[in-house]
Formats: structure tokens, sequence, C-alpha cells
């Protein structure tokens, strides 16, 4: 008897899920305007630019050294003066009120201090509780005093008859990719392999456990349908319907935010691709350990949204983590795409600066597949099925 097209098999599959797919209206919300929410929600609130910090100011000298001192705070955008106190023991009842994150006190004495050559203490007070913002604002202080520090020694040592020194070093900093040092120019690819991981592997294991309740699963298995054209006939109206949610927080990410594709639109596609055969793969491995619709929502949070969030390098540094949780981010898909995605999006850079990623979700995507399919008996136990049902 001759064999059939692949084919034959894929198309029937398909039809049924994409009717399937239509038919229930909350999962193509949950796939289509997911995306979107988040993207947006994500991408205005979720952001690391730490400006306009709350900062006191206690002016205990009065000179105009000092108000040229708090004027350099004023000028700048990391900073806004919320209030101007007498006493330095009013700044930790604001601070406690979290009114002002920050606060500097100008000694008395200061200009005298400085005319005579001495070094008066500046202090800076910052709340540590946000370690994050803490730090960043404390780095913005430092630049400013150290900038406020040289252009005082200039001017001595210009006084004194040396007229106008040469500093050692020169220092010309150039940022470049992302000139304005915007978080969300860093959070967008990020969101697009969180988003993608989420909705393709909860929507996949949701596809196979709703055969398992109607038990229609055990029909499928003995019928003339080749393991394989379940699978892709299944998968493939999800891999689609991924692709335009893709497209979606792309086109949102250029429109509200600014954030465009730089580099070459077939490697991110290649890319895109290859990350949701990986998603794929993990929903195939949730439905076959999950027997209900709320397990295996429950299992695909667990498996999708803590690690894509937390050990992808989607937010926190990876190099920052321990040497164990290290190791264990080489086994999150996303960590792969993240850095393909980034090289594509934010810096234009070709296909030799992440082969090696992309390489990574290849394997991934294989060794996810082959173990899901035949966790779920439709591996040799299924083609003998379909033989002997034949």
């Amino acid at each position: 008897m001759k064999r059939p097209l692949p084919l034959v098999f894929v198309l029937p599959v398909m039809r049924k899920e994409i009717r399937q797919i239509r038919r229930d209206t909350r999962s193509l919300i949950f796939m289509i305007l997911l995306p979107a929410f988040l993207m947006i929600m994500f991408g205005f609130a979720l952001n690391f630019d730490v400006k306009h910090v709350p900062l006191a100011v206690v002016d205990q000298d009065g000179s105009r050294a000092s108000r040229e001192l708090v004027d350099r705070f004023r000028t700048t955008e990391y900073f806004d003066i919320e209030a101007v106190l007498e006493r330095t023991g009013d700044i930790d009842g604001l601070m406690a009120r979290e009114r002002i994150r920050a606060a500097l006190v100008v000694p008395e004495r200061f200009a005298e201090d400085l005319l005579a050559g001495r070094s008066p203490s500046v202090q800076f007070i910052l709340d540590g509780a946000n370690a994050l913002s803490g730090s960043t604002a404390a780095g913005y202080a430092a630049a400013i005093l150290q900038s406020y520090s040289q252009k005082v020694t200039l001017e001595a040592m210009g006084r004194r008859g040396r007229g106008r020194p040469s500093l050692p070093l020169e220092t010309e900093v150039r940022v470049w990719y992302n000139p304005e040092l915007r978080s969300a120019r860093f959070l967008v690819p990020g969101l697009m392999a969180f988003v993608l991981m989420v909705i393709l592997t909860t929507s996949t294991a949701f596809s196979i456990v709703r055969e398992k309740e109607r038990g229609t699963m055990e029909q499928i298995s003995v019928s003339p349908l080749r393991p394989t054209a379940l699978i892709v006939g299944k998968l493939i109206p999800y891999v689609l319907i991924s692709i335009v949610s893709a497209h979606i927080v792309l086109g949102l990410g250029w429109v509200l935010l600014g954030v465009a594709v730089k580099g070459s639109y077939l490697l991110l596609l290649l890319s895109m691709v290859l990350f949701l055969v990986c998603g794929l793969g993990q929903g195939l491995l949730v439905s076959a350990i999950s027997r209900t619709q709320q397990v295996a929502f429950l299992v695909s949070v667990i498996m999708t949204i803590l690690p894509t969030f937390i050990l992808s390098g989607f937010v926190f540094p990876i190099r920052n983590m321990p040497d164990v949780i290290q190791l264990v981010t080489y086994l999150i898909p996303a960590r792969y795409f993240l850095v393909a995605l980034r090289a594509i999006i934010l810096k234009g850079a070709g296909f030799p600066a992440f082969w090696d990623q992309l390489l990574a979700l290849a394997a991934f995507a294989f060794g996810s597949l082959t173990l899901s399919s035949a966790m779920l008996g439709l591996g040799r136990r299924g083609r003998r099925t379909w033989r002997e049902a034949r």
C-alpha cells in the first residue's frame, strides 16, 4: 500500500486546531491581546532609569561657593531639590516618610576652607533601602561633586599664577547602541522573549491536555495518523499566532518606545522560529505530565514565567548570579534568545556575533521535542500502535 503524503495528515489536524482556536475566544484573546497589554505595561512601568531623585539641601555656609555647588545638583535631571533645611536633624524625618531620597549637607566655612587651600568635607546622605536606585544615585552625586572639585582645583591653581593647567588625562565617554541610556531599549527584546515563551508554552500545553480531558487523545493514538503529523498539525497554528504576537510587540516597541530593528530581519525571524520551537517543546513537555488544564497552567507558569523573568538575563545580569545559579541558566532557552535578539535589534550585528546562541537554541529545541514526544507516547510505541491500527 502506498504511503500517503504527510501533508494529507497535517492539514486536517491544522484545520481542526484552527477551528478550536476560533471557537475558544478567550484563548485567542490571550494569545493576541495579552502581548500588547504586557508590552505597554512593562514598557512604561518597568523602568530602571534613575532620575528626579528628591533631594534635601542643608547649606550651613550660605556662601557663593556653596550656592554654586547646590546649583550643580539643581540643574541636572537626576536630582530634584524638594526641601531646603536649616538643621541636619530634619533629614531623618523626611527620609523616613520618603519625601526625600537623598540629602546634601554643606558645612560651615565651606568657602573659607576652599580659599585657604583646605579640603572641606561635604556630606551626601542617601536612602539605601532600594539598593539599585541608591547605588545609581550615589554614582551621579559622586560625578557632580568630582566635577565641582576639579573646577575649584583648576581655579585655585590659576589664582596662584600657574596659569590654566592641563589635566593629565582627558576622558571622552561615548555610549554605543543606546546613547540615551534608556532602559526601554534594553527591556523590549526581553519582553518579546518573555511574552512568546509564556503564551506559546501555555497554549501548546492546553491544546494537548484538552484532548486528554475530552478522551480524544487515545482515539488519535490508534487512528491512521502519524505521530509527527499530530505534533506538526497541532503546533503550526500556534507558531503562526506567536509570530504575529511577536510582531505586535516589535511594532509597539517601535511606535511607543522608539526601539527599531537595526539588524537583519531574516536573522531575527530565524532566531524567533528557533525560540518558538523551544517553547513548543516545553509546552509538549508540560502536557505530558499534566492531566487537567489547571495543572497545565500552573506547571507552565513555574516552567516559563519565573525562569524567563529571573534567570534569562531579561532583568538581572547573569554574571552577577552565584555560580550554581549561572549553571541553571544554561537550561533556559530565553538566555540564548535574548543574546541574539539584543544583538540584532539594538546592535545590528550579523550572524558571526551570535551563531553559537542559535546553535544552542537548535539543540534545546531538538532535545525538548524529542523528550516531550517520548513522554507523550508518540515515539516508538506510538508508531507501533499506528502500524497495528492500520
